[in-house]
């Protein structure tokens, strides 16, 4: 069994997270530049077995499409076009930075570590792969 990979895209850094081989745990992974992801995707899953990218969807309260959805699509296409095995799949991920911030309070750190947005871009992607492993 592979590993899930669980990307919450944004315009400048990319919060990343990823189950354990059972696909029982969500852990962060990491936060990356946004133009160095596709590079970074390629050679993560050249070393690790990844049989599933979880991607967030962001919609706004009404259910549409939120503004970043412009900017994740390119990126959609690349990615499918590069790592073509790997299937993609789409997540509502409203509410996961809000969340990943209330984490962080509700664990103990700090303000100046709360103010650190690559941190909550990780969450983040945590939070929507946990969310994807409970509701399977």
């Amino acid at each position: 069994m592979g590993r899930i990979l669980a990307i919450d895209f944004g315009k400048v850094r990319t919060g990343i997270a990823i189950t354990d081989e059972l696909q029982i745990i969500a852990s962060g992974l990491t936060t990356v530049k946004t133009d160095k992801l596709l590079t970074f995707l390629k050679e993560y899953t050249s070393k690790e077995d990844v049989e599933l990218f979880l991607l967030g969807k962001p919609k706004q309260m009404d259910n549409s499409d939120s503004e970043s959805e412009v900017l994740i699509l390119p990126f959609l296409e690349k990615l499918q076009k590069e790592i073509p095995l790997i299937p993609i799949k789409r997540i509502d991920e409203r509410f996961t930075s809000k969340m990943a911030f209330q984490t962080m309070v509700d664990g103990g750190l700090k303000k100046k570590q709360r103010r650190n947005k690559a941190l909550v871009d990780e969450i983040s992607a945590t939070i929507i792969l946990q969310s994807y492993l409970y509701n399977q």
